[in-house]
């Protein structure tokens, strides 16, 4: 059987959304004749942790772990946190705080750690993976970015050892979503995209979780045309088997994972102030961080009494609460952006309400599944609740995202990585 190395940041017991690809792909894997074997972090400090998806492990996968320097302790002490404080993603790079310290903190994160606040993980996973490459016969490696230091990991590997490098973006690099607030130097750029330039030419083939992102990629790097596919998020099936449907006497709106201020969709939050204000019984509840700018909007529009905010849920409640919604909104962040959240709405078969300005590809997925209705962040969606009882999904196209058909197409491109 050919092993494959994993080189992924987030692990379990962290929370971290990132972690369940890599975590059930690997577990197909076998059944496609490759034995993953797992490089990652000693210990993420800044997710929340999740300690049932420990269960998820096969317990004959060797995971090798590399200590690493994460700054987020001297982000603490620097804005006056505590250091038992639990850190919030859009708090981290939000827009709205506006004191010097913070200002300070971002220009360091966005001018000074390149590619991301991770690469203090490089040296010690460099070293690690050295160590594994001597002891284990390896053929092939993966990398899962973000972050994108992982990426430059295994570019040093695959080149020491001549070893195919297969890396997997989740999110762009350079010009990812949340940086667009923010001012990066001439310098800083020059550097990360000679970075993500040498990952992707010495790439055997470079996987993208997005048909946008991937097309935006070959516009970028034309040598991507022969040597890149697409594999989407997905989601597990095995964790729908048994989900049990709840009826509420609520109509209740739920959003599961970080939203963030640029996620807004402001005029919808109206529109359901306007259909309570006629009578129905609307909740609007909230799995994950949110951004203040967020709450704020909630608050204008007289929605805090209706609105729960229910912070980081473990995943297999998480979909518990999915199952008790009457509708599921999900906010891409941009056209690259498909949210691995909606191909768990998919499956538990809820009307989607989405938001994302010029996002074809969450577009076609929800007509092509009949699963909901895409708005631009300026619509309110009001024909939304007029036709979502029209709705009626098609499981065998839902299913096609299930990891485990994932993980035998990425068998098929490690198959063509050593060739």
């Amino acid at each position: 059987m050919n092993k494959v190395l994993f080189i992924t940041y987030f692990w379990p017991p962290s929370g971290k959304a990132s972690l369940h690809w890599p975590l059930k792909i690997i577990k197909h894997l076998p059944q496609f004749g490759w034995q993953p074997v797992v490089l990652t972090v000693d210990e993420d400090t800044f997710s929340a942790k999740d300690e049932s998806l420990l269960t998820e492990i096969d317990g004959n996968l060797k995971v090798y772990k590399a200590k690493a320097f994460e700054p987020f302790n001297l982000y603490k002490k620097f804005t006056g946190k505590k250091k038992d404080e639990q850190l919030v993603a859009s708090e981290t790079i939000s827009t709205l705080n506006k004191s010097l310290t913070h200002k300070i903190s971002i220009w360091v994160r966005m001018n000074l750690f390149i590619p991301d606040a991770r690469v203090g993980w490089y040296f010690p996973a460099a070293q690690k993976g050295n160590r594994i490459l001597q002891e284990e016969r390896i053929d092939a490696i993966i990398s899962i970015g973000p972050p994108h230091t992982v990426h430059l990991i295994g570019m040093s590997l695959s080149k020491k050892f001549k070893i195919p490098h297969v890396p997997v973006f989740i999110d762009p690099w350079v010009d990812i979503v949340y940086y667009k607030n923010f001012k990066r130097s001439k310098l800083t750029l020059l550097v990360d995209n000679y970075f993500e330039k040498n990952v992707l030419l010495n790439s055997k083939v470079s996987i993208f979780v997005t048909r946008t992102m991937q097309e935006d990629y070959k516009k970028k790097y034309a040598f991507l045309k022969n040597k890149s596919e697409v594999c989407y998020w997905g989601y597990n099936e095995e964790d729908f088997e048994k989900v049990i449907h709840v009826d509420s006497k609520e109509e209740i709106i739920i959003h599961a994972g970080n939203i963030f201020d640029y996620q807004n969709p402001a005029a919808f939050w109206k529109k359901v102030k306007e259909e309570i204000d006629c009578g129905r019984n609307i909740k609007i509840k909230f799995i994950g961080t949110v951004g203040e700018g967020i709450k704020q909007a909630i608050e204008q529009n007289g929605l805090n009494g209706r609105t729960e905010f229910a912070g980081f849920l473990p995943y297999k409640k998480m979909i518990g609460e999915l199952s008790k919604a009457s509708y599921l909104l999900v906010c891409a962040t941009e056209p690259r952006h498909v949210p691995g959240k909606l191909f768990e709405y998919l499956r538990i078969g809820k009307p989607i309400i989405a938001f994302g300005n010029d996002n074809e590809e969450v577009g076609k997925i929800l007509e092509a599944c009949n699963a909901g209705m895409l708005f631009n962040y300026s619509d309110d969606g009001e024909i939304f609740f007029r036709n979502a009882d029209k709705f009626k999904r098609n499981i065998e196209q839902i299913k096609s995202f299930d990891r485990k058909n994932i993980a035998f197409t990425v068998s098929k491109i490690l198959l063509s990585a050593l060739r």
